[in-house]
């Protein structure tokens, strides 16, 4: 799925660590202001000179520094690092809650663009393109049939804010070719996928992959939205979220926190301690919380579960998480590249920090960290504590530091039905391929359902799998029926979940996709039998 979204399996994983190794937390996201110059010995410059000067062949300086930056940042920490002006402009995209383009989601579909979604209010939509429309041409130039991949199609319809570009669009309802001219805007990049309620009482919030300056904003209007129809008790998903603005975080867990209850601080060798306390105006003090987090949930997800731990206001579910604990403050220069540099460690409450110890020049080791400890069996085991360090909540409990944050509860990875032939469909996204497929080819009865409920009902009732079996086979996935039955739950979970989504979007896909959660599942039972009231919470009746 492409936007200008696929839920990422644990095959995607490794992909998320990058994501997570690359966020960042600082007090400021903006430039980083210090006095002063950035130093050195002086050789650094004498050889570039040297080099224009006396080098046989012409060579570009810029590109050499260019090239050696990266090199120099990273041999400090696994978490400081130099980012090109080129990926500058996609990180800020991802934080900064929006990007420039025409407003659509879609899917590369046997070589051809079919557009998805509208944004609501957005430039497609104002210049007539509707979902399972199909997008020919671009600009004049022919983008159907020649294996376009989701970066190039991005490529092409985001642009700066205002300028038009020209689409050849086929249309869904007639078939008739025609050319629109949209104009491009600013697109939003929503960081709270879902907000939907559970029970009468429980409301679950799903955050995306990263803590945005939008965030709040958004996470606020959920909560809103959900106390309107009777939340009194929250669920807050964190688990895949890779962090982001530790001011975004720090006011949405003032929301659940007393006035003067400290959030997280941090301090380091030339950055005095510097704390973040509740402020007493937050919205929800009183309401009961579960926190789901995951191997993938790092620094600012962490701040948030910790902080929630600390002070024994919920429950934390799930396996232990990432250990990002270091804190950037971060340096643009005129070219807009960027230097993100480590100042300071930050730490929860009870004094604890979160950063997992990490080897000078050993850093492919820690990047490779989440994968060994599924090799190890962490995700399905808990997790030994001989190496962490225990520390102390608010209320006596005891909490370990040192190593990510330690769930109260632990949950452990359902691995079932992960074997080779699941992981070769899901790979190759077959899976998403062929309930694409079935959407589009079934899209007028599949749209005449009024809730997604009705239409998951339905899909029950539908050969989908034994569908998939075939379409794997005929694109060279031999059937393997043992692996097939064990595989069945997880991939009849998948085209649910994918098919609602392209008729009632991200949110009904949440709910779709976590309709047999374990960890949901967990969270609710929790709160429906009152272990997540504070004086159970300090008895520790959960466990």
């Amino acid at each position: 799925m492409g936007t200008e979204k696929r839920r990422g399996t644990w095959l995607p994983l490794w992909i998320a660590i990058g994501i997570a190794i690359g966020i960042f937390i600082g007090s400021k996201y903006s430039i980083f202001n210090t006095a002063g110059k950035l130093v050195g010995t002086g050789k650094i410059d004498a050889v570039l000179n040297y080099i224009n000067e006396s080098y046989v062949d012409t060579v570009n300086t810029y590109q050499l520094v260019e090239d050696a930056l990266p090199n120099i940042i990273q041999e400090l920490d696994p978490h400081s690092e130099y980012i090109s002006a080129a990926d500058m402009k996609r990180v800020n995209e991802s934080l900064e809650g929006h990007f420039s383009g025409i407003g659509v989601s879609f899917y590369v579909l046997r070589d051809t663009i079919v557009v998805t979604g509208i944004v609501p209010g957005g430039p497609s939509e104002a210049a007539g393109i509707m979902p399972w429309d199909r997008i020919v041409t671009v600009d004049d130039s022919v983008v159907a049939g020649k294996n376009i991949r989701n970066d190039e199609v991005l490529r092409v319809l985001r642009g700066e804010r205002g300028t038009e570009v020209k689409l050849g669009v086929r249309s869904a309802e007639n078939n008739y070719m025609h050319d629109i001219i949209v104009t491009r805007g600013e697109i939003p990049v929503n960081s709270v996928n879902a907000a939907y309620m559970l029970t009468d009482r429980i409301g679950f919030i799903k955050l995306g992959i990263n803590f945005g300056f939008n965030t709040f904003s958004e996470f606020i209007s959920a909560i809103s939205k959900l106390k309107n129809m009777g939340a009194r008790s929250f669920i807050i998903d964190l688990r895949g979220n890779a962090g982001g603005s530790l001011e975004v975080v720090v006011a949405m867990v003032n929301e659940f926190l007393q006035k003067g209850d400290l959030i997280v601080y941090a301090e380091g060798r030339n950055f005095p301690r510097n704390d973040n306390n509740a402020n007493g105006s937050g919205t929800c003090k009183e309401d009961d919380i579960v926190i789901l987090i995951d191997e993938l949930s790092a620094s600012a997800s962490e701040i948030f579960a910790g902080a929630i731990q600390d002070h024994d206001r919920g429950l934390i579910i799930g396996r232990r998480s990432f250990g990002k604990g270091l804190v950037q403050s971060q340096r643009n220069f005129p070219d807009g590249s960027a230097v993100r540099l480590t100042v300071a460690r930050y730490y929860t409450a009870s004094g604890r920090s979160i950063q997992r110890s990490y080897e000078k020049g050993r850093y492919d080791e820690y990047e490779m960290d989440a994968i060994n400890r599924y090799i190890q069996g962490d995700y399905v085991n808990i997790d030994t504590l001989n190496n962490l360090t225990a520390f102390q909540t608010l209320g006596g409990r005891t909490v370990y530091g040192g190593d990510g944050i330690m769930p109260d509860i632990f949950i452990p990875r359902d691995t079932a039905g992960y074997n080779s032939y699941y992981n070769t469909v899901v790979n190759r996204r077959l899976d998403e391929e062929y309930a694409m497929m079935y959407s589009d080819m079934n899209r007028d009865k599949l749209s005449s359902f009024n809730s997604w409920q009705d239409l998951y009902g339905y899909l029950r009732q539908q050969p989908l799998l034994l569908n998939l079996v075939s379409y794997a086979d005929n694109n060279g996935v031999r059937r393997r029926p043992y692996y097939i039955q064990e595989s069945a739950e997880l991939f009849e979970t998948n085209l649910y979940a994918y098919i609602v989504r392209n008729f009632f979007g991200e949110e009904a896909f949440w709910a779709a996709y976590y309709r047999e959660d374990p960890l949901l599942n967990k969270g609710v039972e929790l709160i429906e039998t009152g272990k997540t009231e504070k004086a159970n919470i300090l008895n520790e009746e959960f466990k």
